[in-house]
């Protein structure tokens, strides 16, 4: 019985052995398992290739200092010589208003005469001062008639184309256009020699180039004749002494006209 016995514990030992007791080779008995390396294949995506793509959208364009940045929308600014002329408030008119065309080849007719044909037939007026005193003078308004008694075109007063009615033995009619036209430069060039004999004591030449004037306000032939169909010879001839214009703002005007007149475009 003990034999038997002491047996069966040797059985049950051997087989403790396989398992129970922890002997052996297999080192891997009796151990936490340890998860295996994966193989370069089944390694697991990474975070990049996992995360989604953002979308692409077109970026608003950064203004950059040498991108040139688009101007707001102007009126274009205007060339050349602006209309200024204004009709006096007490000013009324009469009659048609001829158009300008016409009235522009009125004054070219006017300012070509020689109107001192015996007594001084050198004596020439010239467009750029017959047209200036007209647009200064009525804004080429053939129909213009001033409360001071300037009439039509030239602006012509009463007493005045009496007195070159008389002067040249004529009968001009103010209220038509190219007689108006006419009657103004008849009075300019009677003016020139005027004002050339009395001012200069010249009565040979009657030079009314602007090349002779060294300014608009200097006291020379042109700005004499200019000054005196506003002032009246009288007055501007008052200032002999002192050789100052009476009304220097006038012969300006006029001077700069003869240059540059909004009637140009006529």
């Amino acid at each position: 019985m003990k034999v038997r016995l002491l047996a069966v514990t040797a059985v049950l030992m051997v087989t403790a052995g396989c398992g129970l007791i922890g002997g052996g080779d297999d080192k891997t008995y009796g151990t936490t398992p340890v998860a295996a390396e994966p193989t370069p294949s089944e390694e697991s995506p990474t975070p990049e290739e996992t995360t989604p793509e953002p979308e692409e959208t077109t970026p608003s364009p950064t203004p950059s200092k040498t991108t040139p940045k688009k101007k707001p929308t102007t009126k274009p600014t205007p060339t050349g010589p602006v209309n200024n002329f204004e009709v006096s408030d007490c000013s009324t008119t009469k009659g048609t208003l001829v158009a300008k065309s016409k009235v522009k080849k009125a004054l070219k007719t006017a300012a070509g005469k020689i109107y001192w044909t015996n007594e001084a037939p050198q004596l020439k007026l010239n467009y750029p001062l017959v047209k200036a005193i007209a647009w200064h003078e009525s804004g080429w308004q053939t129909n213009v008639f001033n409360c001071d008694g300037g009439q039509g075109l030239m602006q012509l007063m009463p007493d005045t184309v009496d007195m070159i009615n008389s002067r040249f033995g004529l009968s001009y009619d103010v209220s038509n256009y190219q007689q108006n036209a006419t009657a103004g430069a008849n009075y300019l060039a009677w003016l020139t020699r005027y004002m050339s004999q009395q001012a200069f004591k010249n009565d040979k030449t009657f030079d009314l180039s602007a090349s002779k004037c060294k300014t608009h306000s200097s006291w020379c032939l042109l700005n004499l004749v200019i000054s005196a169909y506003q002032y009246g010879p009288g007055d501007v001839l008052a200032n002999k002494s002192t050789k100052k214009l009476p009304n220097p703002e006038y012969v300006d005007s006029v001077r700069s006209l003869m240059v540059s007149c909004f009637c140009d475009k006529y």
